[in-house]
C-alpha cells in the first residue's frame, strides 16, 4: 500500500495493485470540518484520481474515530466578511463536485457524525457504507443557511422529494438505523467496520472492466432523470464506447478460455 499526502488534511492510499484509492479526510482536531484549506486538498487529489487510469475505484474514508465529517467549518467562517464567505464559495463548492464528478465507481465509509457538507460528501458518492455510530443529516436551515454541496439535489434522488423536505426543513440528525430503513445510507455493517467492509465492497467492483466500470458510471449518472427514451440514447453511447474496447475483446476471450481476465483497461 502506498501513500500520499495532498495539503495537510487529505492522505490518499492506494490498495489493490493501485486499482482501488483511498481518500481519507484527515483534520482529527477538527472532526474533518471542511476549512478552505481541506476543500483544496479534497478537489486536488479528486483531480489525480480521476486522471489515474489504474485508479478502478475510490473510497472515502474518515481518520477521526468518532467523525466521518461533521461538515463546513464554522468556527473557520465565523470570521469572515460576506466578501470572504463570496470568495469561498467556488473553492468549497469545487470539492463537493470534484467527488461528485469522479469518473469511477465511488464508495462513502461513514461512522460517527456526517453532517451538512459531510453528508453532502457521502452523498456525491455512488454507494454510502455505515456503522450502527452513524449519525447522518442536514443540518443547515438551523444555522441559517441551506445544504450548499448538493445535498437539496441529491438527497431527492435518494429518497424523494417528500421524504428530502422533511428532513431538510426539520434540520434532524437521522441515526444508522433509521437511515439505513429511510435510504440515506446504502449498507449497514458491524461496528467499526465501514472502512474494511467498503474496501472490500471497492475491491469487488475493482476486479471488473475498467471501460466497462467508467461507461456504466456515466450512464448511470448521466441517464438519471430523464425520460425512458433519452435514458436508453445515453446507455447505447455508454454501451458504444465500451463495444469495441480491448476490455470488451478480453473479457469475452477470458470467459470463454474460463480464465480469470487481465483488463487492458483500454
Amino acid at each position: 500500500m502506498s501513500e500520499e499526502r495532498f495539503g495537510e488534511f487529505v492522505l490518499v492510499r492506494r490498495h489493490a495493485d493501485g486499482h482501488v484509492a483511498e481518500l481519507a479526510l484527515d483534520r482529527p482536531k477538527a472532526m474533518n470540518a471542511v476549512s478552505t484549506a481541506m476543500a483544496r486538498s479534497v478537489s486536488a487529489a479528486c483531480a489525480v484520481l480521476g486522471e489515474d487510469r489504474d485508479v478502478r475505484v475510490v473510497v472515502l474514508t474518515s481518520t477521526h474515530e468518532r467523525a466521518f465529517c461533521v461538515g463546513a467549518d464554522l468556527k473557520e467562517r465565523n470570521s469572515f466578511s460576506d466578501a470572504d464567505l463570496l470568495r469561498q464559495r467556488p473553492v468549497t463548492r469545487g470539492a463537493y463536485t470534484a467527488v461528485l464528478e469522479l469518473p469511477v465507481p465511488t464508495v462513502a465509509a461513514v461512522h460517527g457524525f456526517a453532517l451538512g457538507g459531510g453528508f453532502e460528501m457521502a452523498l456525491s458518492c455512488d454507494v454510502i457504507v455505515a456503522d450502527p455510530t452513524a449519525v447522518v443529516g442536514l443540518p443547515e436551515v438551523s444555522v441559517g443557511v441551506i445544504p450548499g454541496g448538493g445535498g437539496t439535489q441529491l438527497l431527492p434522488r435518494r429518497v424523494g422529494a417528500a421524504r428530502a423536505a422533511e428532513l431538510v426543513f426539520t434540520a434532524r440528525r437521522v441515526a444508522a438505523e433509521e437511515a439505513r430503513e429511510l435510504g440515506l445510507v446504502d449498507q449497514l455493517v458491524e461496528e467499526g467496520r465501514d472502512r474494511e467492509e467498503a474496501l472490500e465492497l471497492a475491491s469487488r467492483m475493482a476486479a471488473n472492466s475498467p471501460v466497462g466500470l467508467r461507461a456504466a458510471k456515466r450512464a448511470l449518472r448521466l441517464g438519471h432523470g430523464l425520460d425512458l427514451r433519452a435514458g436508453l440514447e445515453v446507455e447505447d453511447a455508454a454501451w458504444r464506447s465500451v463495444a469495441f474496447s480491448g476490455d470488451r475483446a478480453e473479457g469475452v476471450a477470458a470467459f470463454n478460455e474460463k480464465r480469470a481476465p487481465r483488463w487492458p483497461g483500454e
